[in-house]
């Protein structure tokens, strides 16, 4: 080896993977990043087209540059289930490269689509604004600051259809705590929010990009320009907005409204997201969503509230088989409750935890929540009951979690669930009073007294579109207002 050259990482993902050749086929190149180069990959299984951006671990050279690596694949996981958020497929590791694979964008990048258009008409540009905001308020909800949102980080699934947007990169996303302030500088000149600039700032800088991003779809040019990187810094910390220059004049007062309330600094002072989005100009017709959202982690502690014993059990056997990189984002959030460190959220810290991330539930609808949550009745959630009662729903479409949760239950492997066989796995997790008979009518439809597969399957993957829709909905909340210590400047 030369000297002077360090070796790349020995493990990027901390533990062994498939071999990505064994399972697709890489081909053309479709993009080049600093780090990594995107390609064309074709699953062999199935023939089906993905994206697999290949990430040289010898351009990882400090110990940051791997956790960057590491927490992008698990802040996409945390995302996964949001239809404007490229799905991740899975991430492998060779000597070499460290693989993401993901759902294939082939419409190009939104900045193309500006360019070669000039500019949008302000119907347009407010239906494009919405869905960078929806991305925006999805991640604030689910405890994450994406810090790098621009045109280029936009892609078209589909060429002819200007809406169907994916955001793409998540490189420097970082999971936050309400309250938390960051002093790193990072994000791409242009788009840069004046707190981060001045090394102190949290998720409103999202925001402030989001508005630069509107302002260049209306008018085709940023609104901080320079002709050197120094020079757009200063135009960003004046913060002075031309609404002068064409096309401005012919441009909507209410356009201009939502403008100046993104690009308003003190931070404090700026929209969230949810108040963009219930902003008149965004609103289709005019009609804002009446309220805010329920935050992500409430909502998906409220459906799981309503499944039936064996269907919460089962969760819990699939959250414990997920990998570390897929339950990291439901990590953070789980310690940001647990103040104290106990291991476990208390009524209290879970109405406080709550509040911090923007609900208004009142104290009995928390407390049915956290009964539902803590399957063993002990009084609090531990951290498998948190994991079991957040994971999004679009787990359980995953056929290899589903088989495995059933032979977990099917404790002799006679392709059944039996009421023995029920006892014995509510024992395991410590539930009692459970009237298994009923858990088994519900489920069984053939009523021949046990579970198969399929009616398993039924049971787990019922009810579960029409409320994943609803929780996407419901999960493209935060209410940053009320945070304390939120308004950093």
């Amino acid at each position: 080896m030369r000297r002077g050259i360090e070796p790349g990482p020995t493990s990027v993902l901390g533990h062994k993977t498939p071999n990505i050749q064994d399972l697709y086929t890489l081909g053309r190149k479709l993009g080049q990043g600093q780090f990594g180069t995107t390609y064309l990959c074709t699953e062999i299984s199935t023939g089906t087209d993905y994206a697999c951006k290949s990430i040289s671990k010898r351009k990882l050279l400090a110990k940051e540059d791997v956790e960057d690596v590491r927490r992008e694949i698990q802040i996409m996981h945390h995302l996964a289930g949001h239809k404007n958020v490229v799905t991740i497929k899975g991430s492998y590791e060779d000597s070499l490269y460290v693989h993401i694979v993901m759902e294939l964008c082939a419409g190009g990048e939104l900045f193309d689509r500006i360019i070669a258009r000039g500019h949008y008409s302000e119907r347009k540009a407010a239906e494009i604004a919405k869905i960078v905001v929806g991305v925006v308020e999805a991640c604030h909800s689910l405890g994450v600051i994406h810090r790098d949102l621009k045109p280029e980080n936009f892609l078209l699934v589909n060429k002819d259809d200007d809406l169907s947007l994916k955001a793409i990169d998540f490189g420097l996303s970082v999971f936050f705590k309400p309250g938390e302030v960051f002093r790193d500088v990072v994000g791409s000149p242009y788009y840069v929010a004046p707190e981060v600039l001045c090394k102190r700032y949290g998720p409103e800088a999202d925001v402030w990009t989001a508005g630069v991003i509107l302002y260049i779809l209306l008018s085709g040019v940023p609104p901080f320009w320079a002709e050197t990187q120094q020079g757009i810094f200063d135009a960003v910390l004046k913060g002075v907005i031309d609404f002068d220059s064409d096309p401005w004049p012919l441009i909507s007062d209410s356009a201009k409204d939502l403008i100046r309330k993104m690009l308003c600094s003190p931070p404090s002072a700026r929209l969230t997201a949810h108040e963009v989005l219930s902003h008149p100009w965004i609103c289709e017709n005019g009609v804002a969503p009446d309220r805010p959202l329920d935050p992500a982690v409430l909502s998906r502690i409220k459906q799981f509230s309503a499944m039936n014993k064996l269907k919460k059990m089962a969760l819990r056997v699939i959250a414990e088989s997920l990998s570390e990189e897929e339950i990291a984002g439901l990590k953070e959030m789980f310690k940001a409750m647990d103040t104290d460190n106990s291991g476990a959220i208390t009524f209290d810290e879970l109405k406080e935890g709550l509040r911090r991330y923007g609900s208004t539930l009142k104290d009995t609808e928390i407390r049915d929540l956290m009964e539902a949550a803590d399957v063993d009745n002990s009084g609090t959630i531990d951290y498998g009951e948190f994991i079991a009662a957040t994971i999004h729903l679009n787990k359980l479409e995953r056929e290899e979690h589903l088989a495995a949760a059933f032979k977990y239950f099917d404790k002799d492997g006679s392709g059944y669930i039996t009421v023995d066989e029920l006892q014995q796995a509510c024992k395991e997790h410590n539930m009692e009073d459970v009237l298994l008979e009923d858990v088994i009518k519900e489920v069984d439809q053939d009523n021949d007294g046990r579970i198969d597969y399929g009616e398993f399957v039924a049971m787990m993957q019922k009810g579960n579109m029409g409320v994943g829709r609803r929780t996407m909905r419901n999960s493209l909340n935060i209410s940053m207002r009320d945070v304390p210590g939120a308004r950093v400047l």
